[in-house]
């Protein structure tokens, strides 16, 4: 009830200065204390710290540590409070889920580090951490810790390094989990650095009989590969055995939106290196990638589109591309409708500069574009909000349209709208 306090002051109910947060002087629904003393309302707080500001907004004094200490006392009294006034109109404030302790966050990653713990008690371990992370956004902050992600690192890869057969559910677990949060860049070099890691990826992905588990792994490849921000370690992860041909089955298993969410995101990350556009080809992603663009939601398709776009540049690129629509004229409608529907100004940029590919010097399949509409879409992202890579793309295509217009379109003989930014 954040905008409730104006309308309980103008019916004449008046809150208790110490209810109020000092920041923005609301009824507090959380109340959390700093390490100076002072308690503000959490998201209130939260949010202060967020900009940038290191300070306790009260004493201006540093705040030697960011940790928020529920103040159960207060909430209980405001919540007291609220009910003593409910026949004047005061809802009482819900009592907040709060965040996972990092006391226990620790004994967690400790049980599940125990080398000489049963499998099923770190097993236990890491999912009580997959369960609190996808529990809130609150939990994956107080666990996505440096110390916590290297110790799930560590577990995840554990199995190839030591051997141990016993150590692989252990480390399919921490996988999950490690999945769930985002890897810094050196941590994503660490990965990308040690071949024996990058296979176990390559094998996970490929061939582990659970799907989860494969799904898990596309999560930590597309991680490691956007994550280290350098073409040469998504070269090495591109080119390790199995990562490329996992990615493509999961993409291409259907009844699975998850499954090829993920494992377009992967191609994606790893075809921005030139080296892995022609293994990404061999591996059967552009017939896997275009077999699930009518299906996907809007900004699942904008990155979609943009991995066949950047698998067009290959050679070859563009017939595999065509071959997996099923065809010239396939492939024209389905990029039409692309830029027809609902779907992102980005798509339409990427839908744009795939067509572009798929034209090539065909008069026919410039027919059945212009046939299709496309010129009225084209027109629109000229004159529209369009960035100018994608206007430039659209100028080209009428451009190319041109002879392929109906005699008696008025717009043939106009050259008003093909003029340069």
């Amino acid at each position: 009830m954040p905008g409730s306090v104006a309308p309980l002051d103008l019916a004449g109910v008046t809150i208790p200065h110490h209810f109020r947060c000092p920041i923005s002087l609301e009824l507090m629904r959380d109340p959390v204390t700093v390490c100076t003393g002072q308690t503000y309302d959490r998201e209130s707080i939260e949010s202060w710290v967020a900009t940038g500001s290191t300070t306790c907004p009260v004493t201006r004094a540093r705040l030697a540590d960011f940790t928020l200490i529920p103040n159960h006392t207060l909430r209980r009294l405001i919540q007291d409070w609220c009910v003593a006034h409910r026949s004047l109109g005061v809802e009482r404030i819900p009592t907040p889920k709060q965040p996972a302790d990092p006391a226990l966050i620790r004994s967690l990653v400790a049980a599940a580090r125990s080398q000489g713990g049963a499998a099923a008690s770190r097993v236990a371990a890491l999912r009580r951490l997959g369960s609190l992370v996808r529990e809130s956004e609150k939990n994956r902050v107080v666990i996505s810790t440096d110390e916590t992600r290297s110790a799930l690192v560590e577990i995840a890869f554990e199995g190839e390094e030591s051997g141990c057969p016993d150590a692989d559910q252990p480390a399919m677990d921490a996988m999950a989990v490690l999945s769930m949060l985002s890897m810094t860049e050196a941590e994503s070099a660490g990965v990308a650095a040690r071949p024996e890691r990058l296979r176990r990826l390559g094998e996970v992905v490929r061939g582990h009989p659970s799907t989860e588990a494969r799904i898990n792994a596309a999560t930590v490849i597309e991680a490691v590969a956007a994550g280290a921000r350098s073409a040469e370690t998504r070269a090495a992860v591109g080119g390790t055995e199995g990562v490329m041909e996992g990615l493509v089955e999961l993409v291409a298993q259907r009844g699975n939106g998850r499954a090829g969410r993920v494992g377009i995101r992967g191609l994606f990350a790893l075809c921005l290196a030139k080296e892995n556009r022609g293994r990404a080809l061999a591996a059967g992603a552009a017939a896997a990638v275009v077999g699930r663009v009518a299906e996907l939601a809007s900004n699942d398709v904008e990155r979609a589109l943009a991995t066949v776009e950047l698998l067009c540049r290959e050679d070859g690129g563009r017939d595999a591309v065509v071959a997996g629509w099923g065809g010239g004229a396939v492939a024209v409608a389905a990029l039409v409708r692309v830029m027809a529907g609902k779907a992102s100004g980005r798509a339409a940029e990427h839908a744009a500069a795939v067509l572009v590919a798929v034209l090539g010097g065909s008069e026919a399949l410039h027919a059945e574009a212009v046939a299709a509409g496309v010129v009225a879409h084209l027109l629109l992202m000229v004159q529209g909000g369009c960035s100018e890579r994608a206007k430039r793309k659209a100028q080209l295509l009428l451009k190319l349209f041109r002879s392929a217009w109906p005699r008696h379109d008025t717009i043939s003989n106009s050259d008003d709208f093909l003029q340069p930014f």
